[in-house]
């Protein structure tokens, strides 16, 4: 059997450039949180409170995420051979939630300011909300220099695109409220910017629990794999037992069985088999088993059937 997988420095780098980015964008957002609880009760702005508590369950989800990595680069041991990794996605999976749930509370809270009005003070909510806009965007591009591939990082990134979009609701509703002073657009726009909340938690608890349900990844095609694999290596007649799951997104991984025509040739075919699969799959994680197809041994042709991994 052969084993082998990248070295993991590559890893542990960008985990340490995301920590640090997600410690600065939760900090950010802790900071105008407070900034904008204070600011709504001076002005007696339910608005500016609701967002306020939007911004603390952010927060929390942002710090959430920050110690998910900080977490997955302690080493591996004998309870947790795969390390600690996969609690980025853990995390991703209940961001993808705490989304759901805000948006619930937005919703909530729209339609009861629609059938209740509460009188909105534009001036006040309109400085707050414009300086929410500057530390939201400030946040955003501190996120969008990290690993963009990993979910953990893109939950956190989701999190911080509503605040901006709230922000951004929060400003066209107080300038509507100052021209017109129509007030119902508040609520209004706070619906709409759920929408696209919604949208972005489905996609999250989507991607996450499609790899903790240890689905193949997406893209990789198993027939595709196993067609190309006997027909650019030598000497291999056959693949089965395949099967592909990932540990984050990024981290994709396969095992399989080899028939091999030569059984002095095995090591060298399954070296082949790990090259061509990271190379034209891109899954630098492989474990081969490889089985002769000589008289007596157990490479029987046949076509796999779909089973659980064991």
């Amino acid at each position: 059997m052969a084993h082998d997988h990248a070295d993991g420095r590559t890893h542990a780098h960008a985990h340490g450039s995301n920590e640090s980015r997600l410690r600065l964008a939760a900090v950010l957002t802790a900071v105008f949180m407070v900034a904008e609880a204070i600011g709504g009760l001076v002005a007696g702005s339910l608005a500016l409170v609701a967002d306020a508590g939007h911004m603390l369950a952010d927060t929390a989800s942002l710090w959430l995420a920050w110690f998910a990595v900080r977490l997955a680069r302690r080493p591996a041991d004998l309870e947790r051979t795969f390390g600690f990794h996969r609690l980025q996605v853990l995390a991703a999976f209940t961001n993808g939630l705490a989304l759901f749930f805000i948006a619930i509370v937005i919703t909530w809270e729209a339609i009861r300011r629609l059938a209740e009005p509460v009188d909105v003070l534009a001036g006040p909510m309109l400085v707050i909300a414009v300086i929410g806009l500057l530390v939201n965007v400030v946040a955003f591009f501190v996120l969008h220099g990290a690993e963009r591939d990993n979910l953990n990082v893109k939950g956190a990134m989701l999190h911080v695109v509503g605040d901006l979009l709230g922000s951004v609701g929060a400003i066209v509703a107080a300038l509507v409220i100052f021209w017109t002073g129509w007030e119902p657009i508040d609520p209004l726009l706070s619906v709409l910017v759920t929408l696209l909340i919604l949208r972005s938690a489905w996609f999250l608890i989507r991607e996450s629990s499609h790899i903790l349900l240890e689905s193949t990844p997406r893209g990789l095609d198993i027939a595709a794999l196993k067609q190309d694999l006997t027909a650019h290596i030598p000497g291999l007649i056959m693949v089965h037992h395949v099967h592909a799951w990932s540990l984050t997104q990024e981290r994709p991984m396969v095992t399989l069985h080899a028939c091999v025509s030569d059984a002095a040739r095995a090591e060298e075919i399954a070296h082949a088999i790990k090259a061509r699969l990271k190379s034209r799959f891109g899954v630098d994680h492989v474990t081969v088993e490889v089985e002769s197809d000589g008289p007596g041994a157990g490479c029987a042709v046949h076509a796999d059937a779909p089973h659980s991994r064991s």
